[in-house]
């Protein structure tokens, strides 16, 4: 899926801001953190300083430091599932294009462990909430594949969702696969694109 593409607000730190408007802004900052820097650099103290605010305004919106990786965890890739979601929306395609470049762009995302998400998950390796909040991607994740198939699909909203559902399993699997060695992107990819277009044209 596309990355989102992040830089700092800009807002001079003399500027009262709301408060969604300053949360937005320490989560752009803390990504240009890792971005820039690495995931280990990012803790509530350097955050208020490259965000140019007091500590006491950090801590207002992120209790700890583990708050702080898992809502931008959760924020990295809500906007990427967000950006594919519009992205997808504003060109009409045929199923089988829609398949072939939901299963690219899904297959080459998932299986990416340079960008900031991996890295913010690396982070995170080992806490108590992780496993709830992959969980939680997981189901935005299949949401999304229900928006961009639904077009598409003949089949009913629950069996399309439980389809997608698989869908998503399915992908998790391969991407992991390639990781690993085991399969070629390309033969991956073709895989993937072929469990989508038969939930699209499924048998009579």
């Amino acid at each position: 899926m596309q990355k989102p593409i992040k830089t700092a607000t800009g807002n001079s730190p003399s500027r009262r801001l709301s408060k969604a408007e300053r949360r937005r802004q320490l989560l752009d900052t803390a990504l240009l953190i890792v971005r820039e820097e690495n995931a280990d650099s990012l803790t509530l103290g350097r955050l208020a300083v490259r965000a140019g605010v007091s500590k006491p305004v950090v801590y207002d919106h992120f209790a700890t430091r583990s708050a702080l990786l898992i809502e931008l965890y959760k924020w990295i890739d809500t906007e990427r599932v967000r950006a594919f979601r519009e992205a997808m929306s504003r060109t009409a395609r045929s199923p089988e294009e829609t398949a072939q470049v939901l299963a690219s762009a899904y297959i080459q995302c998932a299986a990416d462990n340079t960008d900031e998400f991996h890295a913010v998950g690396a982070a995170l390796a080992g806490s108590e909430e992780k496993a709830a909040v992959f969980q939680e991607l997981l189901d935005n994740c299949v949401r999304m594949f229900v928006s961009v198939l639904e077009p598409h699909a003949t089949l009913a909203s629950a069996e399309l969702e439980r389809c997608c559902t698989g869908l998503v399993g399915a992908g998790e699997a391969l991407a992991g696969a390639l990781v690993r060695g085991r399969h070629a992107q390309d033969e991956v990819i073709e895989t993937f694109a072929a469990l989508i277009r038969g939930v699209l044209s499924p048998p009579e």
